[in-house]
């Protein structure tokens, strides 16, 4: 029996040995497939990194158009902050007519830009002198850091800005370590007086109120696992901590962890990292944060959601507090630090969008125009940096506007509110570069793209196309030549009787081409289309940009043309730049996230139209704003201000538009709703009142009525229609193509064998 027994022990002790070396073998198995996995994600790049997108960067130089007010206004919207003692990159001081900042650095296209500090001088509105704020020495140009406007992430809308750890203020991985892993520099990645302390304070409260998990531990749950709280979970998250610890110093995994936590959600974008926390609540690099900032980052990390700052802001308070007090307790703070922190609110901007300035409809036209270049996974992964031609204060303007005036015509026509959309762009003059895009009134919903996608009928915005065919034959037609205002019908197979009318349903006579034009009359407009034909009028629209698919009858004479307001920009920019057209371009540069430059955007302009009948066109153009449907923007625009422009209305007031141009800028808006019915608003009630307002504060360059070769201005007595001199009192003058001019003078004219008699007369007996 006792043999039996020591036999028995003998086999269950060697059934146990094998049981342990089989265990030990797939332990060790499990392990090296563990850590194959964590070698792989650690090797290399361990993020898809978003493309940033930044706006064009303000040039900072003597003589720039510019008040003191307006440049501290850019430096807010930038995250620089007012501190009279100027103590670092990003703050400024402003006192009457001066200013002074410590400019960030920069590494721009053409090369890196130095932290610097200037004194900035002003007269009136514009800034007289930029100087090195240490030696006085008179600097010619400097940029301020441009801003970051956007991201291009990836489908599962992960965001981040990566940071060094190198880079950052010592209180922000202190903060960190002392709040969530206090012994993380001495565990070897798993803490088990951690999960103690975790354990009785979970045990005494009933419920979970505390975890124990390592930062290592909790970047591992990010990179590798789910959130379940099973047994297999944490035992993989615990074995795989210990693993990443025996590869990676501290400072690797904290520097990793400060770039993957989530710390917030704006729409589809997660908010990961320190980096683009920074930004996102505070509108500046982590460099820049306050202790009171930092407190609150450091706060979220416990639970984004629920210690939202924008949702609870008292939660995130509290929050922020409890922690101060840790970094008080740790000797991160002094007493008077801690103090004055506490004192401090939130500070967190913005709202919806975040701190960074989003601006997803001109983001989405970066996008488009980057997709012609670049893979999908070459903008979500490599973090390419996109430097665009955005002018954050001209999309301050167009959304200031677009949201103020909305409302007031709603009101005004007892619109429901909110039903009323626009949508607006502005681009520049001569380059085509897109300054600034609304797609619709929720600034920040990357939504439908109404600037870039919604095509609708552009009523009379395409008459100037209309009379420009004509000009274009000189021999035939001039400004002064008479247009018939008279009934027409147009009978085509296969369609219904045309019979257009007049805007107002009256008849005004014969018209001089360039009134016709003012007044926005149908008549004349379809007379003459005519006796162009549709398709010479259609080659001339294709001509300044419009590239869609509209057949050429009668009816696009009057608009039954459909086009986005991003096009219309690019028709109207045609003529802004005296017939030279240039593709509407938001992009500059493409860098890769090392620096290197990747692709220049060149600019691309061709003519297209033929200068001469451009400048007369705009000439017209200007008197649409004088004398026509456009004179009411000089109840808000300098009255010495030249600027052309042209309203157009749709059938049934379903569509409401304004395009013009100064000399740099272009501005096209768009009114109307969304399921296509009346609004009740003519082009001038609607898209007018934004479009000056925009220009007006744009601080828009008056054209240049400088004629072009081959054009002749000559004073035209407006009676007779014919030549005029200083005898004529109301004489004004009309370029002409070539020979084109009359060369008959009118009787009031010194040239006239009858205008000494006549004037004689008139002395007499009055006019």
């Amino acid at each position: 029996m006792a043999s039996f027994s020591r036999k028995l022990g003998l086999l269950l002790v060697s059934a146990l040995v094998l049981l342990l070396s089989v265990g030990g073998v797939l332990l060790a198995a499990y392990l090296i497939k563990l850590d194959g996995q964590i070698r792989q994600r650690f090797a290399g790049a361990r993020w898809a990194l978003p493309a940033q997108v930044y706006a064009a960067p303000q040039e900072l130089y003597a003589g720039l158009g510019l008040s003191a007010a307006e440049l501290a206004h850019e430096l807010d919207r930038l995250g620089y902050r007012q501190d009279a003692e100027l103590p670092a990159a990003g703050t400024y001081r402003l006192a009457g007519q001066r200013l002074e900042v410590q400019l960030r650095g920069f590494a721009f296209w053409d090369g890196a830009q130095a932290p610097q500090k200037l004194s900035i001088s002003f007269t009136g509105n514009s800034l007289s002198s930029v100087r090195d704020g240490d030696s006085g020495q008179e600097r010619d140009i400097v940029r301020l850091d441009p801003m970051l406007i956007g991201s291009i992430y990836p489908k599962q809308g992960e965001d981040r800005v990566l940071i060094k750890l190198s880079d950052l203020p010592a209180l922000v991985p202190k903060g960190l370590v002392a709040v969530e892993d206090h012994d993380f520099y001495s565990h070897a990645g798993v803490s088990i007086k951690a999960i103690l302390r975790a354990s009785f304070a979970n045990l005494r409260a009933g419920h979970v109120v505390q975890g124990g998990s390592t930062i290592t531990q909790q970047l591992i749950k990010n990179f590798f696992l789910s959130s379940s709280q099973t047994w297999d979970r944490k035992i993989n998250e615990a074995l795989m901590a210990v693993l990443l610890e025996s590869h990676y110093s501290k400072d690797e995994i904290l520097e990793a962890y400060l770039n993957e936590v989530h710390l917030g959600q704006d729409g589809n974008r997660a908010v990961h990292g320190f980096g683009l926390g920074a930004q996102f609540y505070f509108n500046k690099p982590l460099s820049e944060l306050r202790p009171h900032e930092v407190a609150l980052l450091v706060g979220l990390v416990k639970g984004a959601s629920y210690y939202n700052p924008r949702r609870n802001p008292q939660r995130a308070l509290d929050r922020r507090n409890v922690v101060l007090g840790v970094f008080r307790d740790e000797g991160l703070l002094n007493e008077q630090e801690y103090r004055e922190s506490l004192a401090m609110p939130l500070g967190v901007v913005g709202g919806r969008g975040g701190g960074v300035e989003r601006y997803p409809a001109f983001v989405e036209l970066v996008k488009r125009q980057l997709e012609q270049q670049y893979k999908d996974e070459d903008l979500t992964n490599e973090g390419l940096r996109i430097f665009t031609t955005l002018d954050p204060h001209a999309q301050e303007v167009l959304e200031t506007h677009v949201l103020d005036v909305l409302p007031q015509l709603e009101k005004a026509r007892r619109i429901k509110p909110g039903l009323l959309q626009a949508s607006g762009v502005i681009t520049s003059a001569d380059r085509g570069e897109v300054l600034a895009l609304v797609g619709g009134r929720d600034l920040r919903y990357p939504g439908f793209n109404r600037a870039l996608d919604s095509r609708r009928s552009i009523g009379s915005l395409a008459k100037p196309f209309v009379y420009l065919t004509a000009l274009q034959q000189p021999e035939r037609y001039n400004l002064e030549t008479v247009l018939p205002d008279e009934p027409i019908e147009v009978r085509q197979a296969g369609a219904a009787l045309w019979a257009p009318r007049n805007y107002d349903k009256q008849l005004h006579g014969p018209q001089h081409l360039y009134m016709a034009l003012a007044q926005s009359l149908n008549l004349p407009t379809v007379h003459l289309g005519l006796e162009l034909g549709p398709a010479a009028v259609l080659k001339t629209m294709q001509s300044a940009g419009y590239s869609g698919d509209a057949k050429a009858l009668p009816s696009i004479f009057l608009g039954a043309v459909d086009a986005s307001p991003l096009e219309v920009a690019q028709m109207y920019g045609t003529l802004a730049a005296g017939g030279f057209q240039a593709p509407p371009s938001a992009i500059r540069e493409v860098q890769t996230k090392e620096g290197q430059p990747l692709k220049r955007f060149p600019l691309q302009v061709r003519q297209t139209l033929p200068e001469g009948p451009i400048y007369l066109l705009t000439w017209a153009l200007q008197k649409v704003m004088q004398l026509g449907t456009g004179r009411a923007a000089y109840s808000l625009l300098p009255a010495d201000t030249v600027v052309a422009g042209k309203s157009g209305t749709t059938d049934d007031y379903r569509d409401s538009w304004f395009a013009g141009f100064g000399a740099d800028r272009v501005t096209v808006i768009w009114v109307g709703r969304d399921d296509n019915q009346s609004t009740g608003l003519s082009g001038s009630a609607g898209a007018l009142p934004i479009w000056a307002r925009v220009m007006r504060d744009l601080h828009v360059r008056s054209i240049d009525p400088v004629p072009p070769a081959g054009v002749e201005e000559v004073l035209i007595e407006p009676a007779s229609g014919l030549r005029a001199d200083e005898h004529c009192g109301n004489a004004f003058s009309v370029p002409y193509l070539g020979d084109s001019a009359p060369q008959e003078w009118a009787p009031c004219t010194g040239q006239n064998p009858l205008s000494a008699p006549l004037k004689w007369l008139r002395d007499i007996f009055g006019n």
